[in-house]
């Protein structure tokens, strides 16, 4: 394209905030590395997601934002960095006033109010985007009790949101084609973190089958499965694999992942090491790295969902509230993972906690997970 024309461009790309977020823009990243295969790419992203980009191979250089970093002293850091073009990922006015302020001097971004204004060339949303509109308390009684009952709403795979990057990444002469996101983890970090955690493969012996086990989720509780299930489905793993349970999360769940630790080794004693809770004990790249040692991944639709199919786990996830056409692990529409929903009208509702008796959540059972996480298991 005649806007990249510059005989070796300097392209920064402003990352997202959130976890879950940052792996879904690694499509848009492959495909702008595939159209520019000589340019400079850099990443700018918050300090706490830097670890998710270390050895990551569409990347030049990472720069990061400090927490309560100003946008004037960011500004100052890329404004000696002489980047010829910027495309801006997130939709908030501060990220366009990033670019515009370090003198960058060709801008793309997603059109919107208070912010186009800084951009040189704004993207419009794509026309197949759908807004998560919130559901009202009123709108969720009417569905419910509404004769026959509607099904639950479903949108189609090209609504995912990581088709969102890569139309903003199209607008610089990438593919729109999606692919699975990717990060890139190296067995030396799978094997330090088998050791830190005292998974080891006894010589001789058949490797043990391990469960990944997410219960939390920052949103809020209408995204969780309810915890009594996780431990009875778990229970039920183990007992049927022999295999061995990590539990993961940050620092506000250690006391919800080493309940269910606990939880789970009454239910079926077993070796202490057998079940093992990892919340707050793991920087984002030990995360990246324990993610990918486990078999499946039983997880909420969380950041750690996206880091798992990323990093090549299986992933088995209940979505309740919010939607797995927009928001689920992989690549849209590939069967690999499996993401279970409820036929519930209600849903999704995308509301952080339920106005009325959780269905949508309460109606996938104990049973359709176990399936769900066995899908591919075989006796060693």
């Amino acid at each position: 394209m005649p806007r990249l024309s510059h005989p070796s461009p300097r392209i920064l790309v402003r990352g997202v905030n959130w976890l879950g977020d940052a792996v879904m823009t690694t499509p848009a990243l492959q495909r702008l590395r595939e159209s520019q295969p000589l340019a400079h790419i850099a990443l700018l992203t918050p300090e706490k997601l830097a670890g998710l980009w270390t050895h990551h191979p569409d990347l030049d250089q990472v720069l990061t934002i400090a927490p309560r970093e100003s946008v004037w002293s960011v500004a100052r850091h890329l404004r000696k960095l002489d980047f010829t073009h910027a495309l801006v990922l997130p939709n908030s006015p501060r990220s366009a006033l990033e670019v515009a302020l370090a003198g960058i001097p060709v801008r793309f971004g997603l059109a919107r109010p208070w912010r186009s204004f800084l951009l040189t060339h704004r993207i419009p949303p794509r026309p197949e985007s759908i807004v998560m509109h919130k559901r009202t308390r009123s709108e969720i009684k009417q569905l419910t009790s509404a004769q026959p009952m509607p099904a639950r709403a479903t949108m189609p795979h090209s609504a995912h949101h990581l088709h969102h990057y890569l139309h903003l990444a199209a607008a610089l002469g990438a593919s729109p084609e999606s692919v699975p996101p990717r990060l890139l983890v190296t067995p030396a970090e799978v094997e330090s973190v088998q050791r830190r955690f005292g998974f080891s493969v006894a010589s001789g012996k058949a490797r043990p089958w391990l469960l990944g086990l997410n219960a939390g989720a920052e949103y809020g509780p209408a995204k969780r499965w309810p915890r009594e299930r996780f431990v009875a489905a778990a229970v039920e793993v183990l007992r049927r694999t022999g295999g061995t349970c990590w539990i993961f999360g940050g620092p506000a769940d250690v006391a919800l992942a080493e309940g269910i630790a606990a939880e789970i080794l009454a239910a079926k004693p077993g070796p202490p090491d057998s079940v093992r809770s990892l919340a707050g004990q793991t920087s984002l790249r030990e995360l990246c790295a324990a993610l990918k040692a486990c078999d499946v991944v039983l997880t909420n639709d969380t950041g750690p969902m996206h880091v798992a199919a990323a990093v090549g786990a299986r992933v088995v996830t209940p979505f309740g509230s919010t939607s797995p056409e927009l928001t689920g692990p992989g690549r849209p529409g590939e069967t690999r993972h499996s993401l279970l929903t409820a036929t519930v009208p209600c849903a999704p509702c995308f509301l952080r906690k339920c106005p009325i008796d959780f269905r949508c959540m309460t109606s996938i059972s104990v049973e359709q997970v176990v399936m769900a996480v066995l899908r591919d298991f075989r006796q060693p």
